[in-house]
């Protein structure tokens, strides 16, 4: 069963990926999100980039594919609600996206993410600065303000788990207006 907070994670992700914001998720969406986030880090590399924007589009492909009920190519905030109940059909594509997300803030592929790194790519996503220093915060940032790959990768991966509360990305939610 989704907690409260799995439920407030879902609406505000739906909220940031309607990027035109028309109300519903299309493809045209997640490409604009994906060159905002490429954008965020220009010296990435080009497989981190690439990684990035398949990373998004094979999000897109899965959401329409598993949730579009109606056919009609886009994805309505009721639609995207199943992916909070029933995650175990996103699992591979939340892995991809959080490899791929985390891997974009590490562009010197020393296996940390720097705080300006992980801000910039959480602003061009759309998340409040107080929630995104929360969050980086709650990751336990080692020497140089910085945090682990994979510690951001599971972040992100927990973010999207119904049965999860009291994570780290619960701060991405204070706060919020939808």
């Amino acid at each position: 069963m989704p907690t409260t907070k799995a439920n407030d994670r879902v609406e505000l992700v739906f909220s940031l990926f309607d990027a035109d914001g028309n109300g519903v998720l299309e493809p045209e969406d997640f490409e604009l999100m994906g060159k905002r986030v490429i954008a965020a880090v220009p010296e990435a590399g080009d497989n981190a980039k690439s990684g990035m924007l398949d990373a998004f589009r094979g999000y897109w492909e899965t959401l329409v594919r598993e949730l579009d009920a109606d056919g009609d190519g886009r994805i309505s905030p009721q639609e995207f609600t199943a992916t909070v109940l029933d995650p175990q059909r996103f699992d591979a594509t939340v892995n991809e996206f959080a490899d791929a997300l985390a891997a974009m803030g590490d562009p010197d592929g020393d296996g940390f993410v720097e705080r300006p790194h992980f801000t910039a790519l959480m602003t061009a996503i759309g998340f409040q600065r107080p929630n995104i220093d929360a969050l980086f915060d709650a990751f336990e940032p080692v020497d140089g303000d910085r945090i682990p790959v994979i510690t951001w990768a599971d972040g992100i991966r927990d973010y999207y788990r119904p049965e999860k509360a009291g994570i780290p990305g619960d701060h991405l939610t204070a706060g919020t207006t939808r």
